[in-house]
C-alpha cells in the first residue's frame, strides 16, 4: 500500500479523536497510514492505537531544532517519541509562510528528528511567483540540499506546492509527475515521494495512481473519517507491485553531496541501522 499520512493542522477536538480513530480502527489499517495530530491530542491517540495494537503511526506536525532548555512552547523530538510519536512533518508551506521557518531552521529540525529516531516527511514545494518564473526545479534542489548524504529510507519527502494547499487547486498529473520524478533524481529513485495539495477523495485515484507518487498527505480530508478511509482504500489499490529499491547513499547528480553548507552537522554514519517500518 501507498502512504496515506492525515494532517489534521489545527483542526479537530477530543470528541472528533474519539469518533474517527476507532473507526480507523476497525478497518485494520496497517502501517502505511499514520496521522499527525495537534499535541494535545497525542498521548489520547498514542493509547488508543495502543490498546487496539494497531499499527497505524502517530505523528506530530511539528517539531524543536533545540533538545532541550528554555525555549518557552517548544516541543522536542525526544518528547515525541516519549509519547509514541514515529514520525513528524518537518518544513510545512505553513510553517514557512505563516511562521517565518527559515531553511536553518528547517535543517535544524531535520537533524532533531533524525537524531532522535523519529522519521520526517521534509515538506517542499515551490511557490506561484517561482512556477511561472521557471524557477520551480532550482528550488527544489535548493530545498533538497539539505537531504544530501542522508540515506533514503530515513526519511520521505512531501512535495506541495504552496499555490494547491488549502484552495481546492491540485496540480495536474504531469505537473505531478514531473516534479516527482525530478525530485527522484536528485536524492535517488529510493526516495519515497508523497504529494500533497487539496487531496480528497474525489482526486486521489488520479495522484495515487501515478507511478511516481509513493503516497499522500492529506489535509482537510482527514477530519472525515469516511474521505480518510476512501483514500486509503484508493492508496491500497493504488500499491507499487514490487518494493521500493532502498539505497544506502543518494546517487550522485544535482545536488553537491561534498559541500559543507548541504550537511546537516552531527549526522548518524551512513552504515548505522535505520529505522524501517514504513
Amino acid at each position: 500500500m501507498k502512504m496515506v499520512i492525515g494532517n489534521w493542522k489545527m483542526n479537530g477536538n477530543i470528541d472528533l479523536l474519539h469518533s474517527i480513530v476507532p473507526t480507523l480502527l476497525h478497518e485494520g489499517l496497517g502501517s502505511a497510514v499514520a496521522l499527525c495530530l495537534p499535541y494535545p491530542y497525542l498521548s489520547a491517540a498514542h493509547s488508543l492505537l495502543k490498546a487496539a495494537r494497531s499499527q497505524i503511526k502517530l505523528g506530530a506536525q511539528n517539531v524543536s531544532e533545540h533538545p532541550f532548555g528554555g525555549y518557552t512552547g517548544e516541543i522536542s523530538a525526544a518528547m515525541l517519541k516519549e509519547f509514541g510519536c514515529r514520525l513528524v512533518l518537518v518544513g510545512h508551506p505553513e510553517r514557512r509562510s505563516l511562521f517565518g521557518e527559515t531553511r536553518e531552521v528547517t535543517a535544524g529540525k531535520l537533524h532533531a528528528a533524525l537524531g532522535a529516531g523519529l522519521y520526517p516527511v521534509y515538506c517542499v514545494g515551490e511557490t506561484l511567483a517561482q512556477r511561472e518564473g521557471g524557477l520551480a526545479r532550482q528550488a527544489m534542489v535548493d530545498e533538497l540540499a539539505l537531504l544530501a548524504g542522508v540515506p533514503t529510507d530515513r526519511y520521505a519527502v512531501a512535495y506541495e506546492p504552496s499555490w494547491a494547499i488549502g484552495g481546492g487547486v491540485t496540480a495536474t498529473s504531469a505537473d505531478i509527475n514531473d516534479m516527482h520524478l525530478f525530485i527522484k533524481d536528485v536524492l535517488g529513485p529510493g526516495t519515497r515521494v508523497l504529494y500533497g495539495g487539496s487531496v480528497k477523495s474525489h482526486n486521489a485515484g488520479q495522484v495515487l495512481g501515478l507511478d511516481s507518487v509513493d503516497g499522500v498527505l492529506v489535509g482537510n480530508a482527514a477530519l472525515s473519517a469516511s474521505e480518510f478511509l476512501s483514500i486509503c482504500h484508493t492508496a491500497n489499490r493504488c500499491a507499487h507491485g514490487e518494493p521500493i529499491e532502498l539505497l544506502k547513499k543518494p546517487r550522485a547528480g544535482l545536488i553537491d553531496t561534498d559541500g559543507p553548507s548541504h550537511h546537516l552537522p552531527g549526522m548518524p554514519s551512513i552504515d548505522s541501522p535505520f529505522w524501517r517500518e514504513f
